[in-house]
């Protein structure tokens, strides 16, 4: 098999993946991005960890492991290859190299950032355990090393219930986002205390977008990540992590659905679940889509950028991490 011919019927396979996302006439521009990421993945032995969030084209086509915030996490930790590009955010990249503080990890953007993870810093973790002395502090995933290194222990939309849950307390100090607490609060008589981020893709669907989308398309069914006002969620049909929605859409296949969170989400499933009918209205994370094939490529090609974390942060940063995978 001539290479030429080898690399065309490796085009068409991975096409096959998303003809039904990306138009026939989009994808030539992204095969030689592609091959190449390929080709310097296994000559540098390095792994592509993606957030549910990214493109189809860098999702099913370039990425090795993908998932929601957890599943990288948890993921990363078993990790093997020497060199982690996270196609993500930074604060996902940190915690890919708490995780592995001893391997090369890329993020192929330092401005690929998170509008919760800049509602926080360090020293107002501090104030909260000056005025809550003794209140455990459970940190959301999205917040940066220095944050984690302040908490308790971390959690995500998928597990922060039971994290909650777990520290056997009857208050818990719970940041950044308003809404991922207050929605956890209505599912525990564990009292948490909120702050106040939130994430700029989620909190702008509201109650009155759903009211339209059931009278637009009757028997539709809405799924709200719980990063949405509590206001979405108590309106919507089902609640849960990005993992959760996706499973929920796979197991019990709705003719019609909708998914409020970031548009990437529903494009992936799609490419997958063809015979469901997704309605998009949602809302674009400008972060994440500062990760594209052209600089994941220039990643592998030269180390940009490589992440780093200090020493004293990282260790304190990694314990909230790994208790909250312990559970």
């Amino acid at each position: 098999m001539s290479p030429s011919f080898g690399a065309a019927a490796r085009a068409t396979s991975l096409y096959d993946r998303v003809r039904h996302v990306i138009p026939p006439v989009e994808w030539p521009a992204f095969i030689d991005d592609i091959d190449a990421i390929l080709d310097l993945k296994r000559r540098r032995n390095a792994i592509i960890l993606a957030h549910n969030y990214q493109t189809p084209e860098i999702f099913h086509c370039v990425a090795d492991i993908v998932g929601d915030s957890l599943a990288l996490a948890r993921e990363a930790a078993k990790v093997e290859a020497e060199i982690i590009v996270l196609a993500g955010v930074t604060f996902m990249a940190e915690t890919a190299k708490l995780l592995n503080p001893k391997k090369t990890v890329l993020i192929p953007d330092l401005e690929a950032g998170c509008s919760l993870a800049d509602s926080i810093t360090p020293a107002d973790v501090g104030l909260l355990r000056e005025r809550y002395p003794g209140v455990p502090i459970v940190a959301y995933v999205n917040t940066s090393a220095a944050v984690k290194a302040q908490a308790d222990i971390c959690c995500t939309s998928g597990n922060a219930r039971a994290v909650v849950e777990s520290l056997g307390t009857d208050r818990v100090i719970m940041l950044p986002d308003e809404y991922l607490a207050n929605n956890v609060a209505s599912q525990t008589s564990v009292k948490i205390i909120a702050w106040k981020g939130h994430c700029e893709v989620h909190e702008r669907f509201t109650p009155a977008e759903i009211a339209e989308l059931r009278e637009s398309y009757p028997g539709i069914v809405v799924l709200a990540h719980p990063e949405c006002p509590p206001e979405v969620v108590a309106a919507a049909d089902y609640s849960g992590s990005t993992a959760a929605m996706s499973d929920y859409v796979e197991s019990r296949r709705p003719a019609r659905v909708v998914l409020l969170t970031e548009c990437s989400m529903s494009d992936n499933i799609a490419a997958q679940l063809t015979d469901i009918e997704f309605v998009r209205p949602c809302n674009l994370c400008p972060h994440m889509k500062r990760i594209t094939l052209t600089n994941i490529r220039r990643a592998l090609e030269t180390n940009q950028h490589v992440v780093t974390v200090d020493p004293a942060v990282a260790v304190k940063a990694r314990r909230a991490v790994e208790r909250m995978l312990a559970l």
